[in-house]
């Protein structure tokens, strides 16, 4: 199941919503990769692309979260930190076990799953804490 970015997604902030399209894109194209049967190939770049991205993202999004003085920020942060290590034991993992498809399957469902309930619950939370307090 690919994710399609609509309107649903948005937080509201610009660079928060360019940043998760962007990261839409790599978790459709690993799916659009193991469409093709080459789910296993796409792996490495993925799990290097969740790296970079989730310590850039997530740097950025803490960054206005302190600078709009976020109050759930602490618990925000600590969300952030639990996914970094998710995606490092899959990194883990690639590099012990080689690229499975057990290991593609969880990175689609976990890394996905993830972005969905995080984007809804929380990073709409703190863009709408951010554009009350921009004003």
């Amino acid at each position: 199941m690919a994710y399609i970015w609509t309107e649903d997604w948005a937080t509201g902030n610009q660079m928060i919503d360019t940043q998760h399209k962007q990261l839409f894109q790599a978790i459709n194209a690993l799916l659009d990769a193991c469409a093709s049967g080459h789910g296993r190939d796409a792996l490495d770049k993925t799990m290097t692309f969740l790296a970079d991205y989730t310590a850039k993202h997530f740097g950025d999004e803490e960054k206005l979260q302190q600078q709009y003085k976020y109050p759930d920020y602490p618990n925000h942060k600590n969300l952030h930190e639990g996914f970094k290590r998710t995606v490092a034991d899959l990194a883990r993992q690639l590099k012990a076990d080689g690229p499975t498809v057990a290991l593609v399957a969880k990175v689609n469902t976990g890394v996905g799953g993830w972005l969905v309930t995080h984007i809804q619950r929380e990073d709409k939370k703190v863009a709408a804490h951010i554009k009350q307090h921009a004003a």
